[in-house]
């Protein structure tokens, strides 16, 4: 080859190669990396919702909410005084009945009123808010003709609980297994677990379905008992109420457990001892679901004695209720 052509092929590949630096300066070559793009996260202000960055919320406090899909119409209801009324306008899984001491179904002796709430699958804290007419579980007297409302005993009656983790919010409703109909009794709003970007849940508390167990416990000031090998007064750490998680159903990202649902934790204030409310609605136990005393008190009396499964989900567009609905 002469010199003449050797320098004009040696000028036209310089060239050429100079030509592809450029370009890959200007279009620069990405790796895939295993990390997925996180979404935006959503925090309430009043009325409003804010968008803020997945560093922004990692920096806010236990109050913040996970992330949630997009804004949708939330169910909303309180018929728990329904429970009680007693006429006709009560809800249809109640009936009235009238305190007699000797009973049909029960012979050889006087019927007392946990006999009552054995016959009817019906607790003796519904009873006595009934015999009540208010939220008053420990008065519990009843004399003859009186009247109170229990769980009809001609139904098959379960409760299923939808918790939002996003949200801080909780469903507490009636299933008619033999219709196979679900009716909304009540929106709770719960405390859940702190926030750990290392569970699958993104919380100390799992999701999943989990069924509710009877080794239910009721905590009273100064009634002590063994919680993580120390000796503590449980209501401090359980509020009054206790139910425990039974058994994985479906979905589960933890074992049931050591999970349960009880009272706020209840602190010193001085020589007294008093609910610590502010714990409901953030983001601050070891992975139980929080209620206000009153909302625990509420739902244990309801569900005790029945079968409870409880639904944990990211988001409630993501629960079974909302998907059959939909």
């Amino acid at each position: 080859m002469s010199l003449p052509r050797f320098f004009a092929l040696f000028s036209v590949v310089l060239f050429s190669l100079i030509g592809l630096i450029a370009l890959f300066k200007e279009h620069p070559i990405t790796h895939p990396t295993n990390e997925s793009p996180q979404a935006p996260l959503e925090i309430e202000l009043d009325s409003q919702i804010q968008i803020v960055t997945p560093a922004v919320a990692v920096a806010t406090t236990s109050t913040s909410v996970l992330p949630r899909k997009q804004m949708i119409e939330l169910p909303e209801a309180n018929r728990i005084e329904e429970l009680f009324i007693k006429d006709d306008s009560r809800l249809p899984f109640v009936e009235t009945v009238t305190y007699k001491s000797h009973v049909p179904w029960l012979k050889g002796r006087p019927a007392w009123l946990s006999d009552y709430a054995s016959h009817y699958e019906t607790s003796r804290h519904f009873i006595a808010r009934s015999l009540n007419g208010q939220s008053d579980y420990f008065k519990q007297e009843v004399a003859e003709g009186e009247r109170f409302n229990v769980f009809r005993a001609d139904k098959k009656l379960a409760f299923h609980l939808v918790v939002d983790t996003s949200r801080c919010k909780m469903w507490l409703y009636a299933v008619d297994e033999e219709a196979k109909k679900k009716m909304l009794l009540k929106t709770y709003t719960v405390g859940l677990g702190r926030i750990e970007s290392a569970k699958t849940s993104g919380l100390l508390t799992p999701l999943g379905t989990y069924s509710l167990g009877n080794r239910i416990a009721i905590y009273k000031p100064k009634a002590t008992g063994i919680h993580q090998g120390k000796k503590i007064e449980m209501i401090t750490v359980f509020g009054t109420r206790w139910i425990p998680f039974e058994q994985e159903i479906g979905g589960c990202t933890a074992p049931a457990k050591g999970f349960g649902i009880h009272g706020t934790p209840w602190i010193r204030q001085g020589e007294s001892i008093v609910d610590n409310k502010a714990s409901v609605g953030r983001y601050d136990s070891d992975g139980c679901i929080r209620l206000s005393t009153d909302d625990i008190e509420e739902l244990f009396a309801i569900i005790i004695t029945k079968p409870t499964t409880i639904e944990i989900v990211h988001d409630f567009a993501d629960s079974t209720v909302a998907m059959t609905k939909h």
